[in-house]
């Protein structure tokens, strides 16, 4: 991509040399800590790398964002498989098991490096590209799609590659010695006339006929989460985000590889380098767009060009990647004729005789055409036809002598904003690129009504697209943006709306958050701000929108300024009240009637925020285990604490806020009955929940008994009742990747109106783990115990599957250790306990 090499057949990059091992959002066995007679040396679970992945499993889903690395992971494997076949030093095995860069720059990763595993020797690679499977592979629609049809479809490339005598050794190879099928874009096809039904039955058929074979398919994450795409007996992994280390180690391969190339010396590369990572740390922006592989290479291409710079904004990125890759396309070529003489072929503007910028022009109104048009649903790219590109260059050309026909040579030969894809068609490089290029159509035409029509109607399809329109309008003046975003959000929050309005206010506040400077504000601005503010609260503890969105606006409404206290400080934060009485804890073989909680006793309705860490760690000067506990947004439950953060928070809280609790009471960590009955519920329930906040109403026991019924529910599995659904907790299946704004969650309640017990963060008790039946007097509550003694945490995480988050199910952890899933609410109960 960078123009100064690109031109030079001999300059070309080279994966190998660049390319950074990814992981996945997957740790190592949840249960293999328990089984440990030590604290394990690492301070959070091991993720696993994408060959980890491939490696365990034999059918293998791997999902992954646009940019994230799909593609070029499936490269990566065959182009070392081969490589160890054909016996090359620079591609083989020891490159394809060569060890994963540290997740974290700061020394949180302190062993050695080791190999990543793979047993499988040089497997034959076959690489499949499903979309063009789909195109020439798949019999007409309505009809069955077998495994026959698939490999037809390879057998004929083979033979389009004047390879037809491989087809039957290499269809022998697979039957009897097996091999690694890659099959990449499972959702870059059409849906249409039941394409996706088709392809499934060809890819399992595949997988049974071909049954020697491991098999990888990918995918983005969005697409999969459908029921209609899901690949029996196929597991499935998430590719992550690229870590600190991932970005630096891909930061010094990149520029010690082009360092020959741009004829650098080694200390001007390192001296790049350097300034490059300074540039993406330094930029909580840009740091966070070089998480996605794709936009860390246009950074660092785009940076070597820039001479060591870098644009801070995601549409000024776009913006120079777009005319890096334009100057690639459309620029002149140096070509040979029929007697081997060196001639230059003009560029494109100058072959039509036309202004470069009405070459983008027209480019910008096929995306937009190209992305209006795509099939609902339908990731990756859209097809541009040969025809529709042809006729509007012509049109604008003023080159009488140019033939069409001599233009589709020419075009068929370039690559850069547009590939040829197949005969007739083509496409842009990524669907970031259709997006921005349709979102500078629109910006120059019918903007920001039809704009905000599209998105608020199609959010799916044109929320991207809307959010750099209106970042390259602000460009202008601000005044572009708030344009688009009253656009987006007409109505008050609290007036009847539509589902359009809640997608709307969704993307004005993250609008917003891109393009703004909120601190200066004028008054009508700052109405504009109020109103969106509300309506993230009320899209946080709604139902209009899925769990992904849900979480999203919680960010948003973090950074313009949650409003509820009881996220925001420790005064604000709410208490459910659970009266004496029986419940029944554990399940299976350890469920028994629990008879020993004779008091009553409040629990915190949410997690310990955020917000409410910071303010303890700036009261009380206590040191955090780790200091990552003090970096998430404000109102979501923090994190990476151990058992001894979580009792200096409590301790903290009784010293301060002694006046609001009954005598003999005390804040400390639920134990466990005290945990599981907040979630199950007693054998008895009042008749209507009642939060109180700490401060407003104070901690009181109840003046008079609480009326109660009987639990209709008392062995519930989750803390709303029986099954699992995504409206009620932030686990691994609703694939929000991280923890969400409390509140997010409200159907998740339990009987007694506590939130988040289920999923987002592991929380801790004070309970050490034991077997059951439980006894408080066994010494399992003894806050002085062993720091090798695990203590129990309970309710799962949004990394765990849902299994983990009932409300029977124990997981041990090591005081002593802090992870990204940990975290914990109060409990207020006697304090002889």
């Amino acid at each position: 991509m960078d123009p100064r090499t690109a031109s030079d057949a001999e300059a070309r990059l080279s994966l190998q040399a660049v390319y950074t091992a990814l992981r996945t959002r997957s740790p190592d066995d949840p249960e293999a800590e328990l089984s440990a007679r030590r604290p394990p040396a690492r301070e959070e679970r091991r993720l696993l790398s994408a060959l980890e992945q491939l490696n365990r499993h034999p059918r293998l889903v791997l999902l992954g964002d646009p940019g994230s690395g799909k593609s070029t992971f499936v490269n990566f494997v065959a182009l070392c498989l081969a490589g160890e076949a054909l016996q090359r030093p620079d591609a083989n095995l020891a490159l394809l098991r060569a060890p994963l860069p540290p997740e974290d720059d700061q020394g949180r990763e302190k062993e050695k490096p080791q190999s990543q595993p793979w047993d499988h020797r040089a497997l034959m690679p076959v690489r499949v590209i499903l979309r063009d499977f789909t195109a020439r592979g798949l019999p007409p629609a309505g009809q069955p799609a077998t495994a026959q049809h698939l490999w037809a479809f390879i057998a004929a490339e083979l033979e389009a590659a004047a390879l037809s005598d491989l087809a039957e050794p290499l269809r022998q190879t697979l039957l009897g010695q097996g091999g690694l099928v890659m099959l990449d874009g499972l959702d870059e096809v059409p849906e249409a006339g039941q394409r996706r039904a088709q392809l499934k039955q060809a890819v399992e058929d595949f997988a049974a006929t071909f049954h020697k074979c491991r098999l990888l398919v990918t995918g983005r994450t969005y697409a999969y989460q459908r029921q209609d795409w899901r690949l029996a007996n196929f597991a499935v992994a998430e590719l992550a985000p690229f870590s600190p280390g991932q970005i630096r180690a891909f930061v010094s391969h990149w520029y010690a590889h082009i360092a020959p190339l741009r004829h650098m010396a080694a200390e001007a590369a390192q001296g790049g380098a350097a300034l490059l990572e300074r540039a993406i740390f330094n930029s909580a922006r840009l740091r966070e767009l070089a998480e996605r592989p794709l936009l860390l290479t246009l950074m660092a291409s785009l940076h070597a060009w820039r001479g060591g710079s870098l644009p801070e904004k995601r549409e000024e990125l776009y913006h120079d990647a777009v005319d890096l890759l334009l100057d690639q396309w459309e620029r002149p070529k140096v070509v040979r004729d029929a007697a081997g003489s060196e001639l230059r072929e003009p560029s494109l503007a100058e072959w039509l005789k036309v202004d470069r910028d009405k070459v983008r022009g027209l480019l910008n109104e096929l995306a937009y055409r190209a992305h209006a048009a795509q099939p609902a649903g339908q990731a990756g790219t859209a097809d541009v036809a040969e025809g529709e590109l042809v006729a509007g260059l012509m049109r604008l050309n003023q080159n009488r002598d140019l033939n069409p026909a001599r233009l589709v040579d020419y075009l068929s030969q370039r690559a850069g904003l547009l590939l040829p894809r197949g005969e007739g068609v083509y496409t842009f490089p990524h669907r970031t690129f259709q997006e921005y290029l349709a979102a500078c159509h629109l910006t120059d035409y019918r903007y920001p009504g039809e704009l905000a029509g599209l998105a608020r109607r199609e959010p799916n399809r044109w929320r991207e697209v809307a959010l750099l329109a209106g970042a390259k309008a602000a460009r202008g003046g601000l005044f572009g943006a708030w344009a688009l975003a009253n656009k987006l959000c007409p109505h008050a929050a609290d007036v009847p709306d539509s589902a359009d309005d809640a997608w709307g206010a969704l993307q004005a506040g993250q609008l917003l958050l891109e393009t703004m400077d909120l601190s200066q504000v004028d008054d009508e601005e700052r109405l504009t701000v109020e109103r969106l503010r509300r309506w993230q609260r009320r899209l946080v503890e709604g139902r209009e929108l899925p769990a992904q969105e849900r979480a999203r606006a919680g960010d948003t409404l973090a950074r313009l300024g949650d409003p509820r206290p009881e996220a925001m400080t420790v005064e604000g934060m709410q208490f459910c009240y659970v009266p004496p009485g029986d419940f029944v804890m554990g399940d299976g073989d350890d469920k028994h009637t629990y008879k020993s909680l004779v008091y009553g006793y409040w629990i915190g309705r949410h997690p310990v925020t955020v917000a409410q860490w910071r303010q303890f760690v700036r009261a009380s000067a206590h040191r955090p285990n780790d200091d990552d506990s003090l970096r998430d947004p404000a109102n979501r439950p923090v994190r990476w604490v151990n058992w001894y953060d979580a009792l200096a928070f409590c301790d903290w809280l009784t010293k301060q806020f002694s006046a609001q609790l009954p005598p003999g009471y005390r804040f400390t960590l639920p134990n466990e009955p005290e945990w599981e009955k907040a979630a199950r519920g007693g054998l008895q329930l009042p008749a209507q929940p009642s939060p109180l906040t700490l401060l407003s109403l104070g901690l009181a026991l109840p003046a008079a008994p609480v009326a109660l019924a009987p639990n209709p529910m008392p062995e519930r599995e989750y803390p709303w009742g029986q099954g699992f659904d995504l409206y009620q907790a932030n686990t691994d299946e609703a694939q929000i990747g991280t923890t969400s704004a409390i509140g997010c969650f409200q159907s998740g309640a339990s009987p007694y109106g506590c939130l988040d017990l289920s999923g987002n963060v592991w929380e801790w008790t004070r309970s050490n783990y034991q077997s059951y039946p439980y006894n408080s007097r066994d010494g399992r509550e003894k806050l002085d115990a062993s720091r090798d003694v695990g203590r129990v945490l309970r309710g799962g995480s949004f990394g765990h599957a849902a299994r983990n988050a009932r409300c029977a199910y124990r997981y041990r952890r090591y005081p002593v250790l802090a992870g990204r899933l940990d975290g914990f609410r109060v409990v207020a109960s006697p304090s002889r306990l």
